[in-house]
């Protein structure tokens, strides 16, 4: 079956700067596939490359099994693209920039699909988007790409700006064009959101891929760090490394980190020990990055600023 997606080898560069380094990447038909990594690793890069708005300086890229340069109008109406920072005519209501936008994919939504949506994203499509905030004109793109069913769906911190109920109603809008058969490219910097809704997953690091799989086979990635405010006996010591990772004792306090389906093990065996509390943390992909990477958030905030 040919991929929705396929890169291979993919490079790009601007000047100096090298944003894609033999980047691979495949998203197969029917999937939802996350796409990680800290702000500035070449995912938006990629993006723009697939679209057909980059030439890349090396490499191998299909849309639907085609080149994204061999007629495009063709296969822009096959798919829908949000950005995480979208631009709007000012003068327009919500509704008529929702409608344009549909427009301009060449289609119709009918008009019960958009109602529902403008519904669950609780826009008012009556005001102009100039009164708008940064999450409303997001909620217009994700109305608009939501709205007329595609093949794919390319979105690019899509939830940039919307509140964790908004948030939450998008991941469900997701798994319902996912569940109707299409594909999903879903590019973040944030680990839970796409754990939420992915099949699998790639992360990307200094425009190179450094991993990917499914969330089984990237289980580790998904660990919970526990903090408790007591030392522990070593029997306790000897039960628990048996559910859990890097134990570690600090002037009185452990921690370590579980898998999610040792956590019934793990708060069972707390229980019995009688901690006075228990602290649990999910990673951030900035832990991530520092654990399995061993990369300095802030020194990909730095690479960042220089694309």
């Amino acid at each position: 079956m040919t991929p929705m997606i396929r890169a291979a080898g993919l490079r790009k560069s601007f000047g100096s700067v090298l944003a894609l380094d033999e980047l691979d990447l495949e998203v197969a038909e029917g999937e939802v596939h996350g796409f990680l990594g800290p702000n500035g690793a070449g995912k938006s890069t990629t993006i723009r490359v697939l679209l057909g708005l980059y030439r890349p300086g090396g490499g191998d890229v299909t849309l639907f099994g085609q080149s994204p340069w061999a007629r495009p109008a063709d296969l822009h109406r096959r798919l829908a693209y949000v950005p995480g920072d979208v631009n709007l005519w000012p003068s327009l209501t919500g509704g008529e920039a929702i409608d344009l936008l549909i427009q301009l994919r060449g289609g119709t939504a009918p008009a019960s699909e958009r109602e529902r949506l403008v519904e669950v994203f609780e826009l008012d499509p009556t005001k102009r988007i100039r009164t708008y905030s940064k999450g409303n004109r997001q909620k217009v793109a994700l109305i608009a790409a939501f709205a007329l069913p595609v093949d794919l769906y390319i979105l690019d911190e899509p939830t940039s700006g919307l509140d964790p109920l908004m948030a939450q109603r998008f991941q469900a809008e997701v798994a319902r064009v996912a569940s109707q058969g299409a594909s999903v490219l879903l590019s973040s910097h944030i680990l839970a959101e796409v754990e939420e809704v992915a099949d699998r997953i790639s992360i990307i690091r200094k425009g190179r891929r450094v991993e990917t799989g499914t969330l089984g086979d990237l289980r580790h990635l998904t660990r919970t760090e526990y903090s408790i405010p007591t030392a522990l006996s070593p029997d306790m010591l000897v039960r628990l490394a048996k559910a859990a990772h890097h134990i570690v004792e600090i002037e009185g306090r452990t921690t370590f980190a579980a898998e999610p389906e040792q956590t019934p093990a793990v708060l069972a065996l707390l229980a019995e020990a009688g901690v006075p509390g228990v602290t649990a943390e999910p990673p951030s992909l900035e832990d991530l990055f520092m654990r399995h990477y061993g990369a300095d958030p802030a020194q990909e905030l730095d690479h960042a600023s220089q694309r």
